[in-house]
């Protein structure tokens, strides 16, 4: 969800440089109004000035929403030029009208395109090998007429073909709404749940399984519906710890649907026949805490991904019929510097999905014996993930591989001969050479000694004359590993002379479970130390200078923006925070939220008085001070669900009354989008040319 800061090592005597003030509106900023909320807890009393901006439907708030957007529209047009030419510029590398790399499921290719000028794709099918005979499931464009913002949730085809399970988001807020399509006829059914999240169909093609969600967005019920029953959906499961959701999902054989129940910390997981719907589900493990496991099925056994003796899972192999852990024989061991990431498993091999020394691998295993090896890589940073594999019975493996030079390629891999296939690689358009661009593994060292990896790339020549331009990114969080991924857009950053660096610090995923452990909960601080152990790292080794140097981070990379901000505001020249997670403590705060209470088990319950002043000591929102912060821009939207609006418009209002420089403050809001900003491709880009060129405006 989110995040936060450390004051008291800050030294006042250290102010970050002196602001030259690109593009002075003139004009002051919009200044909040101050309406003193006291709470009190633990002994401890805060005071909340702008408690009052949560109020949405508010004329106050909106007014004051809308003011700060005029301050930023027109702070930032005189990059107006500089916005058009970095549009331009991405949209050019573009193969605008594309197509997916199809793959089979059942009788067809699936597969989705993009038109020139259109915002959403198409999601198509066709008979396998024979493009005439394509029919559009869904016109993403068509249904998106007249909305500033549609997303898409569950998408599930029927094991006959005929009916397509699909839901829609049109405001960004997660409410989802389930509807059922006829292939055939190309009409809707009169079928329609709402708050939905996952769907499973039984073999039936006529029952499905699904989930609903509660008023916090929890999914906390399994209902089964079957089409034209007509009357109330029976409710086969309900949740009421309030700390896990659950999911329905089919497996990759067919024949079973399983049923899952997972907090932040553990699991459980049921199945049941998928030819019969009604059966009785039966368990696989009993929830047990800090127990976290996953099943894959293949005949009459479960291979199972489990940390039941090592944080970094193994995988054992069950009976169908007896699948408690009285059964479990180990099939691949605990490793404590290998961690087990995923599962796939098909007729003939299974393939692990690893992570070793912060770099992900694919290891095939078949079933018959032979020697297991990994899918080779050759270079020193990359991404390589599964692909779309819903074939149970083949001979090959799909896999997606890309890196911070290489574009996004789909490979089909034959498992016997260890081959590989490239079936589709991303046009990068514009003359882009990978051989122009250099990424390097860098290892930074955090003030306790840890050495942190660091993902970094560069235009060629770009640092023969001295120090350049840095934008260090970072997350940190829920133990998700920071993708080194391709974009096109960055390109504009890097043929500018830019150094592109992620910093993968302590809370994520890189090096394995532990690595998790020792940036959430009591360690959470780890986190910011050891991305100001990057920043500094990058400033000594001779990559930037501080004044060089920008920042940026979303969600709980936004509480990672606004922590370091506070302790060393010294060491940067611009911070760009991303739907911000920001008022840590008051958010954990209130149980009505979604997310909060499933997120104890990451921050913290800050009820309990310990968790509360560990927390406090962070928060961004709560540590502003009266002191010089760096240039920043925030951006968020109206309609998020995962970091309300109000933390990012209140951490602002404070940091506008509190910060004792000259240097730009932007707040930028979307009015009509969600956690992940504009929905359409096109609307997506500004934003981002939109952020490049605040950056490339305000670094000196």
């Amino acid at each position: 969800m989110r995040f936060i800061l450390l004051a008291f090592v800050l030294s006042l005597g250290c102010s970050p440089k002196p602001a030259a003030t690109p593009h002075d509106t003139g004009k002051p900023p919009p200044s909040a109004a101050q309406h003193p909320h006291a709470v009190t807890l633990h002994g401890d009393t805060r005071v909340d000035d702008y408690f009052w901006l949560r109020e949405k439907d508010s004329p106050d708030v909106r007014a004051y929403l809308e003011a700060e957007n005029a301050y930023a529209d027109d702070f930032m047009a005189r990059t107006a030029e500089l916005q058009k030419t970095l549009y331009d510029e991405i949209v050019g590398r573009i193969q605008e009208t594309d197509q997916s790399a199809p793959y089979r499921s059942g009788a067809f290719e699936y597969y989705h395109r993009t038109e020139e000028g259109k915002q959403y794709p198409s999601y198509c099918r066709r008979e396998p090998g024979k493009p005439d005979t394509e029919a559009v499931l869904l016109d993403m464009n068509a249904l998106a007429e007249g909305r500033p913002f549609l997303g898409l949730g569950a998408y599930e085809v029927s094991p006959n073909g005929r009916y397509l399970a699909f839901s829609l988001d049109e405001t960004g807020f997660r409410d989802y709404s389930l509807r059922i399509k006829d292939l055939v006829t190309g009409q809707l059914l009169p079928e329609r749940m709402e708050k939905v999240k996952s769907v499973a169909w039984a073999s039936d093609s006529e029952t499905f399984f699904y989930t609903a969600d509660d008023e916090t967005k929890r999914a906390y019920r399994v209902l089964r519906h079957r089409l034209g029953g007509g009357g109330k959906d029976e409710v086969l499961y309900q949740e009421d710890d309030e700390r896990f959701g659950v999911a329905v999902w089919r497996s990759r054989s067919g024949e079973l649907i399983f049923r899952g129940a997972f907090s932040h910390t553990t699991s459980e997981i049921s199945f049941l026949p998928a030819d019969r719907p009604a059966a009785r589900w039966r368990l696989v493990a009993e929830r047990e805490q800090d127990h976290e496991y996953d099943v894959e099925h293949r005949g009459d056994e479960l291979l199972i991904r489990t940390n039941d003796r090592g944080r970094n899972f193994r995988v054992v192999r069950a009976p169908v019929a007896s699948p408690g852990r009285a059964s479990w024989k180990e099939v691949v061991a605990h490793r404590d510097h290998v961690m087990i990431e995923s599962l796939d498993v098909f007729e003939d091999f299974y393939v692990v999905f690893e992570r070793e020394m912060g770099l992900p691998h694919l290891r095939v295993v078949a079933f018959d014996g032979s020697a297991s090896h990994r899918i080779a890589v050759d270079e020193p940073v990359y991404a390589i993930y599964p692909g779309d594999n819903e074939q149970f019975a083949t001979g090959a493996y799909r896999f997606r591989y890309e890196s911070l030079t290489t574009p996004d390629s789909v490979f089909d891999y034959d498992v016997s001969a260890k081959t590989r296939a490239l079936v589709k690689q991303i046009e990068v358009l514009g003359g882009y050479v990978p051989e122009g661009y250099r990424a390097e593994r860098l290892w930074a060292t955090a003030e306790d000694g840890t050495r942190v990896p660091v993902s970094l790339v560069h235009k060629l020549g770009s640092l023969d004359n001295g120090p350049a331009r840095t934008l260090l990114v970072g997350y940190g969080s829920y133990g998700y590993p920071y993708p080194t991924t391709f974009s096109h857009a960055r390109v504009s950053l890097l043929d500018r002379g830019f150094v592109y660096a992620i910093a993968h610090v302590r809370g994520g995923g890189e090096l394995g479970k532990p690595w998790h452990d020792q940036g959430r909960m009591a360690h959470k601080m780890n986190t910011f130390t050891d991305f100001v152990a990057v920043a500094e790292h990058l400033v000594e080794e001779g990559y930037t200078t501080s004044s060089q140097l920008a920042i940026e981070g979303g969600s709980a990379g936004g509480l990672l923006m606004g922590a370091v901000s506070n302790l060393r505001p010294d060491l940067f020249g611009v911070v760009v925070s991303l739907v911000p997670f920001v008022d840590v403590l008051n958010t954990m705060l209130d149980d009505s939220l979604p997310l909060t209470v499933g997120e104890y088990e990451e921050w913290g319950n800050p009820n309990e008085r310990d968790a509360y002043f560990r927390i406090k000591r962070y928060c961004p929102y709560t540590n502003l001070q009266r002191r010089p912060y760096p240039t920043m821009l925030v951006r968020t939207s109206l309609n998020d669900s995962q970091v309300m609006y109000w933390e990012p418009a209140k951490y602002v209002a404070k940091l506008r009354a509190h910060k004792t420089d000259d240097n730009p403050l932007i707040f930028k809001i979307n009015l009509d989008a969600g956690h992940g900003g504009a929905s359409g491709r096109y609307d997506h880009l500004k934003e981002t040319a939109f952020d490049y060129a605040f950056i490339l405006s305000q670094l000196q």
